[in-house]
């Protein structure tokens, strides 16, 4: 199955400081190609655990004793990692969004560019779809993801159009969706503003955001005295919930202080904001937003 070079690969698996006979996990499995890297540093005895809760990755499963694909959604990771009785790890990668196979499959409904079903479901198994979520949401909760998830100033706006052409006819396909909210897309700024109302409702179909959340979470504890946590996100609001659990342990209000005044944050950075080189860029477009953190425990 066809998926596009991975991003940030190097400086990505590099980050992870790997240990030949270490346990590592990549939570966003795609096309393996960050796990083959993975697998290409470790030792006999060392053991990568992999995630992805799309039916279509299992078709890339690497065929290595050191290998595991689990296929569920990598907020449940600690439940699926105690099931093959790990509870510590020494490295945790994840590449954040929506792979490159997932955009170019047309019946999947996740680009822009073709005309499909309205879906967007990462898992075929997820009980709401886009169809749902611009059929049957309420109005006031379409302008809110529209704004929250897609940073658009005239979500009220689209919401608005949405629900009063839906009342006439089902609103079924991309192509559908994209006639009904033209006047709101010119043309100079048509793929930018689409991407943006496209983006928000996936990440409302898929609930990214949460379980990007209680993913973060869950590292601190899984993560030994001197691993590592690798993350690529590729928009605003992953990256800005990544750097923050980072820099404070939480995603909103104060991290917590302890009897000296001294903040108590479970994570460190390690290094700089990461981001691809020109060259790679050139060759793989879909990287030109990629942002790579990097952060082990604090001790």
């Amino acid at each position: 199955m066809e998926y596009h070079n991975p991003v940030l690969l190097t400086e990505s698996v590099d980050a992870l400081n790997i240990k030949p006979d270490g346990i590592y996990v990549d939570v966003t499995f795609g096309g393996g190609g960050h796990s083959k890297e993975i697998l290409k540093r470790l030792g006999e005895k060392g053991k990568l655990f992999a995630f992805d809760q799309d039916e279509d990755a299992q078709q890339n499963s690497i065929n290595d004793e050191r290998f595991v694909l689990i296929q569920q959604n990598f907020r449940f990771i600690k439940r699926f990692l105690k099931f093959y009785g790990v509870t510590k790890v020494d490295g945790i990668f994840a590449d954040l969004g929506v792979s490159s196979h997932q955009f170019d499959e047309a019946d999947r409904g996740f680009s822009t560019r073709f005309d499909a079903k309205l879906d967007m479901r990462m898992s075929k198994a997820s009980k709401i779809s886009a169809f749902d979520v611009v059929n049957k949401y309420e109005e006031d909760k379409i302008s809110s993801l529209l704004f929250q998830y897609g940073e658009l100033r005239n979500a009220k706006a689209i919401a608005k159009k949405i629900v009063a052409s839906r009342a006439t006819n089902l609103i079924t396909t991309s192509f559908e969706l994209k006639q009904v909210l033209a006047e709101f897309v010119p043309k100079k700024v048509e793929h930018k503003i689409l991407a943006q109302i496209f983006q928000a409702i996936r990440i409302e179909v898929n609930e990214e955001i949460t379980a990007l959340k209680e993913f973060l979470l869950q590292t601190p504890d899984l993560l030994t005295k001197s691993g590592r946590l690798s993350v690529i996100s590729y928009h605003s609001l992953e990256d800005r919930l990544v750097k923050r659990f980072i820099r404070d342990g939480l995603f909103e209000g104060e991290p917590v202080k302890d009897m000296y005044g001294n903040f108590q944050v479970p994570l460190k950075k390690v290094g700089s904001l990461i981001t691809p080189k020109p060259a790679e860029i050139k060759e793989n477009n879909r990287s030109r937003s990629a942002k790579l953190r990097i952060a082990t425990l604090s001790l």
